[in-house]
């Protein structure tokens, strides 16, 4: 939770002296911040060894609680049509048989967590934006298989996840870049994932080839 902070009283000013309205800037501070439905792009100060080195994730919840993220840019081995096997469920749409799992993130990687558009109306949906929805129930899958599934679908095991302020904490040592989700379902749904980085940073005009541990917040 965000602690409320004392207010202090401003000295007392000379009578003749002038007053002077400080400077007010309209950034909120990280704990206010709300990322859903934005990019993270992990830093160089991540390191290159540990989970989320160059790894692009899509907030699908940020709140006084904690946050929720996929990453979108690491393929399994594994494709839709051997999940639906490994879950005992009939498949009559052949074009899963092509379409990659993603690896989500190191938390419940037994699970499956389906980025989707439009959002629909299945039993367990996180609606992320107007556009996009996370749903973990199993009738979206079942809709799938026989063809009648949402229009546009990326299927991971796994989740990111952060504590209450745990986020907020990362990105103040830099450790994450922070990208606007406007057209969010063009980098999810219409990229190839080996160009979304590219692409999420072509969007704030960074060159990829001076990418440096040295960015902050976008």
């Amino acid at each position: 939770m965000v602690k409320k902070q004392a207010t202090q009283k401003p000295a007392q000013q000379p009578a003749d002296a002038e007053t002077e309205t400080p400077d007010i800037t309209d950034v909120p501070p990280l704990s206010l911040m709300d990322l859903k439905g934005s990019f993270l792009l992990a830093m160089p100060a991540l390191g290159d060894e540990g989970p989320f080195s160059h790894a692009l994730i899509y907030i699908c919840e940020h709140n006084a609680d904690g946050t929720l993220g996929i990453v979108v840019n690491r393929q399994t081995n594994l494709s839709v049509a051997q999940l639906f096997d490994g879950a005992g469920m009939s498949l009559f749409d052949k074009h899963w048989h092509g379409v990659p799992v993603y690896w989500g993130g190191p938390v419940c990687g037994d699970r499956g967590f389906i980025l989707h558009r439009p959002v629909g109306g299945w039993q367990s949906t996180l609606e992320v934006s107007e556009e996009i929805g996370m749903t973990t129930s199993r009738d979206v899958l079942e809709a799938m298989g026989r063809g009648e599934g949402p229009d546009e679908v990326l299927v991971s095991l796994g989740y990111a996840g952060w504590s209450a302020g745990q986020l907020e904490q990362e990105l103040a040592q830099n450790a994450w870049l922070t990208i606007p989700g406007e057209n969010a379902e063009k980098l999810l749904f219409q990229c190839a994932s080996e160009a979304r980085i590219h692409e999420a940073m072509r969007r704030l005009g960074v060159d990829p080839l001076h990418f440096s541990g040295d960015a902050g917040h976008a």
